[in-house]
């Protein structure tokens, strides 16, 4: 889909949002909406949003959509970073359209082959060791890591290994004043056998780890479909926590009315921490033009 085409077919589909989901029409409706609605030519003059949350988007779900594509329309939206991306995606979009990468690309081994065992250790301190300095040179400020799969490991000797696995990186991250983040993935349904599959084994981690470099990506979808409790949760972890996700569930699809989580009080509970970091919206839109979903996200979570 070409630039303008796209931003054009979603500045036609904003007046859509208020008909397909309930929490939309929440917030498409309110006193502000002339701020929020765009023009057709989706001018970023009328996108006015409230400034409490930091707003990111991963550019994996938006596979079709060229990153320049995506990146303005982030400008326009207010979205500040695009992550989950690599060094080769990170550097023209930071220069080219004054965006942040919240959460850069680690190392290549994936979701997988995390730090729980040590025969990815060598491969995993070799590939963050190249890009956490570059990282932190441009001022991203944090970079992904992962458990990886049990295959038959015990959480606490998986656990450990991580731990050990990670001091060399995140004291490499203290130099640089980076943090390194280990993302929660569910196991029920996306990730079979990944270790990081609750926010007790993330947190027993950190304790391990013990720095102020190291912390959780809570994937508010992911451990919804893990444990539930989410805003309570929150409340009692958030001094772990350095990031979030969002994403509908079931279906990991948009966080309207369509399913079953409740995203402003969510979003409201995270500021009540005195969380300044970023939100990024990593659900798979189901819209023919995906920023449309993608801007009805942004809204649904600026609380």
């Amino acid at each position: 889909m070409k630039r303008r085409k796209a931003l054009s077919s979603m500045a036609a589909g904003v007046g859509a949002l208020s008909a397909t989901a309930c929490s939309a029409k929440q917030v498409v409706t309110k006193p502000d909406m002339e701020e929020k609605t765009m023009d057709k030519n989706f001018s970023s003059k009328k996108e006015k949003l409230k400034g409490n949350v930091n707003h990111s988007v991963c550019k994996w779900c938006y596979s079709n959509t060229p990153l320049e594509v995506l990146a303005e329309a982030c400008q326009e939206m207010g979205i500040k970073s695009i992550e989950i991306i690599g060094e080769k995606d990170w550097r023209p979009m930071i220069k080219n359209y004054g965006l942040q990468c919240a959460v850069a690309n680690g190392s290549p081994l994936g979701i997988e082959n995390g730090f729980n065992d040590p025969k990815n250790h060598e491969q995993l301190l070799k590939d963050l060791t190249g890009i956490v300095p570059k990282a932190a040179a441009v001022g991203i400020p944090q970079v992904i890591t992962f458990s990886g799969n049990r295959r038959g490991m015990d959480d606490l000797v998986g656990m450990d290994n991580c731990a050990k696995g990670l001091e060399p990186i995140v004291k490499l991250a203290e130099k640089h004043n980076i943090n390194i983040v280990m993302e929660l993935l569910n196991s029920k349904v996306n990730h079979k056998d990944y270790m990081g599959d609750h926010t007790d084994w993330g947190i027993g981690l950190v304790e391990k780890v013990n720095s102020p470099n190291f912390k959780l990506l809570y994937d508010i979808y992911h451990m919804q479909v893990m444990e539930g409790d989410v805003i309570a949760t929150i409340r009692k972890y958030n001094d772990y926590i350095g990031h979030y996700h969002t994403g509908g569930v079931p279906g990991r699809n948009e966080i309207n009315d369509t399913q079953e989580l409740y995203y402003p009080a969510i979003i409201q509970a995270i500021l009540d921490t005195g969380f300044t970091g970023y939100l990024a919206q990593e659900f798979i839109p189901t819209r023919e033009n995906p920023l449309v979903s993608l801007q009805e996200g942004v809204h649904i979570c600026d609380v």
